[in-house]
């Protein structure tokens, strides 16, 4: 588990300082680790902000076995939804650096409200990876304390966290709780798509007029379901940002470095009460939106192909070859634990009792009501019509 910050101290191994700008025909963006596994000293931001990373080398192996277990996690409920034991599944597959980045930048008083792929964030929260998994089997509705772990509940309604993360975060402000090092800061993720939204939009004007200490935190994952990033805008995201009063940044997605260093700054700028600010994590969709998709329909192999020269893990365990950090019996370690862990997810799946369908009417209101129970006894003369017929 990585926990050291930016400005930290380490063997030095790492190439000389290079610009923002990327290869020809690539975006520009803060890049701290290539695809190849070279380490960047520093890279620069849009506003001249310089990022940095130094961890020790336990740190950078922990945020290898971070980006595995949670891809194979991922992968595992992926094929549990496939066999029918999920109804549905929203895999982060290539989106691992992003995730894993952001979320060990948080400190444990930040809050964090995520959409319903925050997979990676969830498990660096220290939340137990079966919770979403009972939210998509139909079991319960997630079932983790957002106070105790600060992360909100899963919202499947595109863009409606970050209205609920901007609240929040205004709430920081007025409990005094911002201008210090100990101050606390709020991320709200989201994805390309979402962009569109009008919530979205209205998050980042009343963020920027009240100056709260959040984060937005986008995934360009290249689509929008099924509608490519051409289709949601003309300029990149990031650029969005300066319209409406704060800055922006475009991250490598797929570097976990680069994702840590940026989201971290940004925490901590709006901790120290100088308001929201908006990152693009420049990323790609591996899989499919969800398990009912098939991005077969709308996107290229070669596409696919281009992407996975850019996967956020093997670039890792590049560097960390090259660096001489990890070795092979390390590498079969952690893919070990990823096994172990992903059958132990399996098994607790499928242990998972199947709820009555009634039990829906449980918990909708604290203290019930007469429209509720009518609903409820007009839905169990339902079920009892099918008692003794065959089915």
């Amino acid at each position: 588990m990585a926990k050291g910050d930016p400005g930290g101290t380490t063997r030095s191994r790492r190439a000389a300082p290079r610009s923002k700008k990327g290869a020809a025909g690539d975006p520009e963006l803060v890049q701290l680790l290539t695809p190849e596994g070279e380490r960047i000293d520093s890279a620069t931001g849009p506003d001249g902000t310089e990022y940095r990373v130094d961890f020790t080398d336990e740190e950078y192996r922990g945020l290898y076995r971070d980006l595995v277990l949670v891809r194979k996690l991922d992968a595992e409920a992926t094929a549990l939804q496939r066999q029918g034991e999920l109804g549905l599944w929203a895999s982060l597959l290539g989106q691992e650096a992003a995730q894993v980045g952001s979320g060990r930048a948080l400190r444990a008083h930040d809050m964090a409200f995520p959409t319903y792929r925050e997979h990676g964030v969830l498990y660096c929260r220290g939340i137990d990876p079966i919770m979403p998994l009972g939210l998509f089997r139909g079991v319960d509705q997630g079932g983790w304390d957002p106070n105790e772990f600060k992360f909100n509940m899963y919202t499947i309604v595109i863009g409606a966290q970050t209205l609920h993360a901007t609240g929040y975060a205004m709430g920081i402000t007025m409990d005094g709780k911002v201008g210090t090092d100990d101050g606390e800061a709020a991320i709200a993720y989201f994805g390309d798509g979402a962009t569109s939204q009008g919530d979205v939009n209205e998050a980042f004007v009343w963020a920027s007029v009240f100056n709260a200490p959040l984060v937005f935190f986008c995934q360009n994952n290249q689509y929008a379901i099924s509608e490519p990033l051409e289709r949601q805008t003309r300029v990149p995201l990031y650029q969005r940002a300066a319209g409406f009063g704060f800055p922006g940044v475009r991250v490598d997605g797929n570097d976990v470095l680069a994702s840590y260093a940026v989201t971290r700054t940004a925490l901590d700028n709006a901790r120290h009460g100088q308001g929201p600010s908006l990152i693009e994590a420049y990323t790609y969709r591996m899989g499919a939106h969800t398990t009912s998709d098939d991005p077969t329909r709308y996107r290229i192999a070669s596409e696919v192909e281009s992407w996975q020269a850019k996967d956020p893990i093997l670039r890792v365990r590049a560097f960390l070859e090259k660096q001489q950090i990890a070795d092979a019996t390390f590498f079969a370690e952690v893919d070990e634990q990823a096994r172990r862990e992903s059958v132990h997810l399996r098994e607790r799946v499928l242990s998972m009792p199947n709820p009555e369908p009634v039990t829906m009417f449980d918990h909708v209101y604290p203290n019930g009501s007469p429209l509720l129970d009518e609903q409820r006894a007009q839905f169990n003369r339902y079920m009892e019509s099918f008692e003794g017929s065959a089915h």
